[in-house]
């Protein structure tokens, strides 16, 4: 396993080739990948927190508070589910 510091090296030697001028660290990869790749597109806290490593769930929490956009996704879901529901319940009366 490399050490952060060799990471955080790599990491800064990749944004120097791909002419990325922001910071690149090894916290902000993880940083990154939990709220861009894993809560973003659905994976739950608990998974998250898992393939994070955290011991606690409140550790993982911290990233979902970031996450403002996902309470709004998430509504949009819900509010497809109930209309599918309706339309499925409407039917299933006018056969009555």
């Amino acid at each position: 396993m490399k050490s952060n510091q060799k990471l955080n090296a790599y990491l800064k030697e990749l944004a120097d080739i791909c002419e990325i001028t922001k910071p690149m660290t090894m916290h902000i990869a993880r940083h990154t990948f939990a709220t861009t790749v894993l809560l973003s597109n659905g994976v739950s806290m608990e998974a998250t927190s898992k393939m994070l490593g955290h011991s606690s769930l409140k550790t993982t929490q911290i990233y979902g508070k970031i996450l403002e956009t996902r309470v709004g996704s998430e509504m949009e879901m819900l509010k497809a589910k109930l209309s599918t529901k309706i339309k499925s319940d409407k039917k299933r009366e006018a056969k009555f």
